[in-house]
């Protein structure tokens, strides 16, 4: 391939047409030639490389023939205009595709690249249909923003939503909001000293009334979504529900990773996709984190291959993204619309699998019950797994105290101020007393454990509503134990988030976890367990118990959580085993 010199063009204007002036840097060919284009809109800074390049050679993408157009969003850093989380990314990626694809250097033809919030303003302008659109690249992503990042199964997303506003939403605002230099240093520093803190902001509530974003008169939508129900016709304005989804007419290529915070919504806009649209959809998952494509997540190495520098030892993610783009763009056979549809990394065996389906065809879900005489309290308790019902045994019970809620260790968190993020050692925390485990006897053979994980839990409070999680962990030889996903469910809202339920004090009630997916192999000398839990904090906020929470209360009781496995409640984790 011959050498192509790259020509960058600065804070290019794209007009839209209610008058507002969005701003891109354009990266193309030195020639005098028409190129397919591929866009990314981003709310990050369309200057800085971490974000308009980041898992990606953009570079490569020229050097191949594609125009390359960053363009901050609106109301962001270079465009004009003012920003709400998600609310005018579809009507206004519609027309910047539109745009791009009427430059003089464009051939008429548009992608999309890009993650987190920048794959998210691709499937919302998608959904819009523009004409010059041909195909989309979303990667670790967000569909219904209850179902999974600011909120999950009621539960709200306090790390996400209050680290995402104060570092990455904050510092543009003040910016563009304080013109003195003066006043402008002043409230830097005031940010610099939450930043510093936040750990310490993460138990301030009520959150309708957190200090710091008043304090610097910013980030007015964290307060609106806050003080909006869950009901409320905002949240289907700024998400992708699937209604807007099936409106989508381009093929999509998803990427997800075992340890995203954004894992469940990523499979969600695959396999909707699938049973939805006419397009074609693949899908790829990593043993990644959030924007880390490294092959080592946490504290696991998985080898070299799980790099995004040399998947399966092939490629690297940039060359996947140009074989799609050449094949939906160009026409050129690539061979990746040969290969199957669904490409997964599985641990514990640290190799790469191409299947015809998700989930998996072979798959049989499979129950393992919990069991124990009433002390499954601890890693030490009696706590036992096996895929045997129970039969007359006594109840688990432990005390949830919102004054001292459980840890979030590791896992698929989408913050940086916790223990890690990603495959942690969980034997710490696995010593309170208010986390029951169940654990399986050492595995003689090899168990594979891919595709969608569920906790059906009978459970009892004796508090006017309550929070219940879930944990998936692979316990090794030498008794490190390494989780795999994990979930949580609000009381109130355990049949979806749509409508919030009545008090369930005092009765038996059966939960619902979902804890997303995974892809693991337990390898012979390992063993199965399963941890129960009311907390994880700082991911999601602590449930007060009496109704209220961190974002709406002040004060708080304990709660008394008892816990069912006998034959008329059998608890239980419904495993996906792959056979051998």
């Amino acid at each position: 391939m011959k050498t192509i010199n790259i020509l960058l063009e600065k804070d290019v204007p794209c007009q839209l047409s209610d008058g507002t002036i969005l701003y891109a840097d354009v990266y193309r060919p030195d020639d005098d030639e028409q190129h397919p284009v591929l866009l990314t809109r981003l709310p990050y800074n369309k200057n800085l490389p971490l974000y308009s390049h980041r898992y990606l050679d953009t570079n490569r993408f020229v050097q191949n023939g594609y125009v390359v157009i960053v363009q901050d969003v609106r109301g962001r850093f270079a465009s004009e205009g003012e920003f709400f989380p998600f609310k005018y990314e579809g009507n206004d990626g519609y027309e910047a595709v539109e745009w791009a694809a009427k430059l003089p250097y464009s051939n008429g033809k548009v992608g999309m690249f890009g993650l987190s919030y920048y794959g998210f303003t691709q499937l919302l302008a998608a959904a819009e249909n523009p004409p010059h659109l041909k195909a989309i690249f979303p990667a670790q992503t967000f569909n219904d923003l209850r179902a999974g990042s600011f909120y999950q199964n009621g539960a709200y997303g306090l790390g996400l939503s209050l680290t995402w506003a104060l570092e990455s939403i904050a510092p543009d605002q003040i910016k563009r909001k304080y013109k003195d230099p003066e006043e402008y240093k002043q409230k830097m520093r005031q940010l610099a000293e939450a930043i510093d803190h936040i750990e310490d902001l993460y138990k301030y509530s009520p959150l309708t009334e957190w200090p710091p974003l008043k304090e610097l008169g910013v980030a007015d939508y964290f307060y609106e979504l806050l003080e909006c129900g869950l009901e409320d016709k905002i949240w289907d304005e700024i998400s992708l529900g699937i209604d807007k989804l099936k409106k989508i007419t381009v093929p999509a290529y998803h990427m997800g990773g075992w340890y995203d915070g954004l894992l469940g919504p990523t499979i969600e806009n695959y396999t909707n996709g699938k049973k939805s649209l006419d397009q074609p959809q693949k899908l790829i998952i990593g043993p990644w984190a959030h924007g880390d494509f490294r092959s080592q997540i946490g504290e696991r190495k998985f080898g070299l291959h799980a790099s995004e520098d040399w998947i399966d030892y092939k490629e690297d993610l940039t060359n996947v993204h140009i074989r799609w783009f050449d094949y939906w763009l160009k026409e050129k056979d690539t061979n990746i619309m040969n290969e199957k549809p669904v490409k997964l990394f599985v641990m514990g065996t640290n190799e790469w699998r191409e299947e015809d389906s998700w989930p998996l065809a072979q798959t049989d879900f499979i129950p393992y019950y919990f069991h124990s005489q009433g002390r499954a309290n601890t890693r030490f308790g009696d706590g036992e797994l096996s895929v045997d019902l129970p039969e007359g045994e006594q109840t688990d019970q432990f005390t949830f105290d919102p004054a001292s809620p459980v840890p979030t260790t590791g896992g698929g968190t989408l913050f940086d101020q916790v223990q890690c993020i990603g495959p942690v050692d969980q034997r710490k925390v696995e010593e309170r007393e208010d986390i029951l485990v169940y654990t399986s006897a050492v595995l003689q053979e090899a168990v594979e454990v891919t595709g969608p994980v569920k906790v059906i839990l009978y459970a009892k409070t004796d508090a006017a509503a309550t929070d219940f999680t879930a944990k998936l962990v692979d316990v090794f030889p030498d008794g490190t134990a390494y989780n795999l996903t994990d979930g949580i469910v609000r009381s109130t809202y355990r049949n979806g988030f749509k409508k919030e339920e009545e008090s369930i004090q005092g009765q038996v009630i059966k939960y619902e976890i979902d804890l997303w997916a995974t892809a693991n192999v337990f390898l012979p000398g390992h063993q199965i367990r399963v941890e129960i839990s009311s907390s994880s904090f700082p991911r999601f906020d602590v449930n007060f118990n009496n109704g209220q929470t961190m974002v709406d209360g002040k004060e708080y009781v304990p709660a008394n959580q008892t816990i069912y496995h006998n034959e008329e409640y059998p608890s239980y984790i419904l495993l996906p085993i792959i056979p051998k």
